[in-house]
């Protein structure tokens, strides 16, 4: 029997040094382990896929916190051996969600693959989703018309304030609020490190870590129809 459950593919970062600071970076564990215990609990089926494949870097890891416990022993080996999303067929997936990360900054922009899976998804009717610095992703992301996906639509990310109060303004290779707004998205900002998730259509993105669990409810929301 074919499987009707909604399918989301989760793409991590493979990028692990912060700038020059000789700190490493990675994955926001948090930021993919939220949203899939709130896919999960939905019964949508949950893929993971990075950039370069094989172990993706991860960052913030607390393994005391039982969802991310949960997360890292339910994918196990499949953590440790993502596929490259360059080998990735969209077509099987309702929605794609770009989970964020300091690493996000430097592999999801410009990438072909990134492009690709989030215009696939998007122009077949499905979601595309990201929190924090996951929106680095849209950043480069164009439609079949030429059009930046984000162009007129309200979009929250990481803020400028956000990265200068953790102190990275000059270490990131942009700032993503500023990228954002530059391709025409109408971006939206709540206090520092408060949850603020926004859905405009089949587009819905998240400030911050704090953000992910609203994201992950949005896009259920959006793919249930309510």
């Amino acid at each position: 029997m074919t499987s009707t459950a909604k399918r989301i593919l989760t793409v991590l970062t493979s990028h692990d040094r912060l700038g020059d600071t000789g700190r490493t970076t990675g994955f926001y564990v948090s930021e993919a382990a939220q949203p899939w215990e709130v896919f999960r609990k939905a019964g949508f089926e949950v893929e993971l896929a990075s950039i370069a494949g094989g172990e993706p870097p991860q960052d913030g890891h607390d393994p005391a916190d039982p969802v991310q416990r949960e997360f890292t022993e339910a994918f196990g080996e499949e953590l440790r051996k993502t596929p490259r999303l360059a080998d990735v067929d969209p077509a099987g997936y309702d929605a794609v969600f770009f989970a964020g990360g300091h690493g996000t900054m430097w592999d999801f922009p410009g990438d072909e693959d990134v492009a690709r899976v989030a215009r696939a998804v998007y122009e077949r009717g499905g979601v595309v989703a990201a929190v924090c610095h996951g929106p680095s992703a849209l950043v480069d992301v164009t439609l079949s018309d030429g059009s930046h996906l984000v162009s007129g639509r309200r979009v929250a990310a990481f803020t400028n304030a956000e990265e200068a109060a953790v102190g990275l303004t000059g270490v990131v290779p942009f700032l993503l609020a500023d990228a954002l707004t530059e391709r025409g998205a109408l971006h939206s900002a709540a206090p520092d490190f408060t949850g603020h998730a926004v859905r405009d259509g089949r587009l819905v993105t998240g400030q911050n870590p704090a953000s992910a669990v609203r994201v992950a409810e949005e896009v259920v929301a959006a793919l249930t129809g309510k």
